[in-house]
């Protein structure tokens, strides 16, 4: 992996210039895309490894095609530097090539960004998208050196013969299958569902009804612990439903923002990590809990107190906390000291989450600043 961090330390200095130059599509290719696979352990050269220009169905051609034992595992369509890769059409077309000949995986990549997308699955094809990483310093978030060649190495060669980017793929897309399936369920959940469930609990007294609530509650669905449903009897709120509803009301008509402003686009992998932070924070204190969402950042409060703030991006996620950074025991490379830097978060500690490693190491972290605001 070092010499792919210098290959990126390379184009990074020379970025500027490059640009200036207006590469095309087949200097990009020689000067900025070449370099950086053969870091990635793939032999541009060798038309066993890497076939140059593969035929498609449509008599068109991707431009690289990257084999494991002579089969293809791994598509990348090239585009020229000053690019922005945000052609629908473009994005589809590869997608369409890599699904029509049961490749899994394909990459679309002006040389700076690198976008990889799952192919095999059932939604649009911009939402394949599992993750993207930018070499540039302007727009690569944050992201280290160090983090860049960590999220470009699960495409090089030994990490496809590992099967590496299979099983992060697979898991990425199922858990989000699995989680909006259960989103459905606890809000309009079956009355099978209700009947398993308080089977499950073991309390006959348990009424669907009471059942339905605590689902919608989980869920954090605004103002739906009271809401009735099949012409059932609506239960009486508690004094702690309707403090909870107020506040949920408050806040929605502070904010025009919702969790879909921060979440579209995004690539799959920034959304579960999201997905994983956002069920961290709320397991805290789940009564009292709320999430603000602001036009940068979504805040996680504790009675109004912000104990976590989170910014999703491309590669991953930017997360801020009411923390000292002089104050931390071994703090991970991944946390850096913002008090006297602007961002858009609450706090001066911020922490710059690639992948789920580095999420579970920083949970630590995010609970500690849990403690500190609510004692």
């Amino acid at each position: 992996m070092q010499r792919l961090i210098q290959v990126i330390e390379t184009v990074r200095h020379k970025l500027p210039g490059l640009r200036h130059h207006g590469l095309k599509e087949t200097p990009t290719r020689t000067i900025v895309i070449d370099p950086l696979l053969e870091a990635l352990g793939w032999d541009v050269r060798d038309p066993d490894e890497v076939r140059v220009e593969y035929p498609t169905v449509d008599g068109k051609s991707v431009d690289y095609a990257l084999k494991l034992n002579k089969k293809v595992v791994l598509l990348v369509e090239a585009k020229a530097l000053d690019d922005r890769l945000d052609d629908v059409k473009a994005v589809t077309q590869v997608v369409g090539y890599a699904a029509n000949d049961g490749i899994v995986w394909c990459l679309l990549t002006n040389g700076v960004t690198w976008r990889v997308y799952r192919s095999v699955e059932k939604c649009p094809a911009p939402d394949k998208l599992m993750f993207e990483v930018s070499l540039d310093p302007n727009s690569s978030e944050g992201m280290t050196v160090q983090q860049i060649a960590h999220q470009m190495w699960r495409f090089s060669r030994d990490e496809m013969a590992r099967g590496t980017l299979d099983a992060l793929g697979e898991q990425t897309f199922t858990d989000g299958k699995v989680r909006k399936a259960l989103q459905m369920l606890m809000r309009d959940p079956p009355s099978k569902f209700l009947k398993l469930l308080r089977s499950m609990v073991g309390d006959e007294a348990l009424s669907p009804q009471r059942i339905k609530e605590s689902l919608a509650r989980m869920a954090h669905e605004p103002g739906a612990a009271g809401a009735s449903s099949g012409g059932q009897l609506q239960a009486a709120p508690t004094e702690t439903t309707r403090r909870e509803t107020r506040r949920r009301q408050a806040r929605k008509k502070e904010s025009p923002y919702s969790e879909s402003h921060h979440v579209a686009g995004k690539p799959q992998e920034a959304i579960a990590l999201y997905r994983s932070l956002d069920q961290l924070c709320m397991s805290f204190r789940p009564s009292a809990i709320t999430r603000r969402y602001l036009a940068k950042s979504i805040n996680y409060e504790d009675d109004g107190k912000c104990f976590c703030s989170v910014h999703v991006l491309q590669g991953g996620l930017r997360i801020w906390l009411p923390l000292r950074y002089h104050q931390l025991e071994n703090p991970p490379s991944f946390a850096r000291d913002v008090s006297r830097v602007g961002h858009w978060g609450v706090g001066d500690v911020e922490l710059r989450i690639t992948n789920a490693s580095e999420l579970e190491v920083a949970t630590s972290l995010v609970r500690q600043s849990f403690e500190v605001i609510s004692n």
